[in-house]
């Protein structure tokens, strides 16, 4: 059995094996480590969990001794978020583990069931909130504007240099809801300022929960996309930002592939991309050539580091798998 290896010079390595059978049918695994798997954000995540949890604590003390029900339903989203930074670090972390016994992606998928985790922990947050907003709407009660303030203005500066932790992790999904959260939490916290003095100086106490019913349509908005792009990634969908059918014009235009059928593209993890697909390619006299220019091709251009081709050589037997509608 002939075996080539090519290695490039890039921060990746990719093996093309042609596998040559008498039935004409050459199977290719590419593999490719590329620089985006889970950023090493340890660092951030323990900062930003050691932080948020000192500040929740604090945050609590002062709403219950202020008597703001504003400062405690910003304690209450602060908790929520320290909770999915927890829970994105441990996926983030998760994704490192090898490959072991019947996990043969290792445990890289957790990235995605954080994410969707993380998703929906913001909504139950966005809920607390409105829910709290609405009955302070029907009774509103006095405040001790200053503590308010102080305490809202601490969350403001925390939040936000938390945020600035994950700013540059943002291609991976779990790092965009921890920036998300955190920058939620910026803007909830800034609100209570606003709000606090606001009331300071008009006596208007509805003011308040008005102003954080707001920040919860902002929230939404950033909580939606997420949601949504976890949910596609857990039901196997090609990532955001790559076009099947490009993908599949391309493999179709290299030299002597006359047909491509069974095509699939899902993601491994938040930031790593599979593929595999079958290649009708009757003339496939340099198929580790072939193999090596498909899989580095896919790498480059649309960034899938994993991909696995079979090259069919028989044109006359059609592939059970070809009918557009057999997956």
């Amino acid at each position: 059995m002939a075996r080539a290896h090519d290695h490039d010079h890039h921060d990746h390595h990719d093996h093309a094996h042609g596998h040559g059978h008498s039935h004409g049918h050459a199977h290719g695994h590419s593999h490719g480590h590329h620089h985006h798997v889970p950023a090493d954000m340890g660092r951030a995540f323990a900062i930003g969990v050691a932080l948020n949890t000192v500040f929740v604590v604090a945050e609590a003390a002062a709403g219950v001794w202020a008597g703001s029900m504003a400062l405690l339903a910003d304690a209450g989203h602060n908790l929520s978020d320290v909770l999915s930074l927890i829970l994105a670090w441990g996926a983030a972390v998760l994704a490192k583990r090898a490959p072991a016994g019947r996990r043969t992606y290792g445990l890289r998928k957790a990235t995605i069931l954080a994410s969707l985790a993380n998703a929906v922990l913001l909504l139950v947050a966005v809920g607390a909130i409105v829910s709290e907003a609405i009955h302070r709407l029907r009774e509103p009660a006095d405040i001790q504007t200053g503590v308010v303030m102080a305490t809202a203005a601490l969350g403001v500066v925390i939040n936000t240099a938390t945020a600035l932790l994950f700013l540059r992790g943002h291609e991976d999904l779990n790092v965009r809801g921890a920036f998300l959260h955190m920058a939620a939490d910026a803007a909830v916290s800034l609100a209570v300022v606003v709000g606090a003095l606001a009331i300071m100086w008009t006596g208007l106490l509805w003011i308040d929960p008005a102003l954080s019913l707001l920040i919860v349509a902002v929230i939404l908005l950033g909580t939606w996309g997420l949601l949504r792009d976890s949910v596609d990634l857990a039901l196997d969908a090609a990532p955001k930002g790559i076009d099947v059918g490009a993908v599949r014009d391309w493999l179709a235009g290299l030299p002597g592939v006359q047909e491509v059928h069974d095509l699939h593209i899902w993601a491994m993890s938040t930031t790593e991309t599979a593929l595999t697909a079958h290649v009708v390619r009757p003339a496939n006299g340099d198929g580790d050539a072939f193999l090596h220019l498909a899989c580095e091709g896919l790498h480059e251009r649309f960034n899938i580091g994993h991909a696995t081709l079979q090259v069919e050589t028989d044109a006359a037997h059609a592939c059970r798998l070809a009918p557009a509608e057999v997956v």
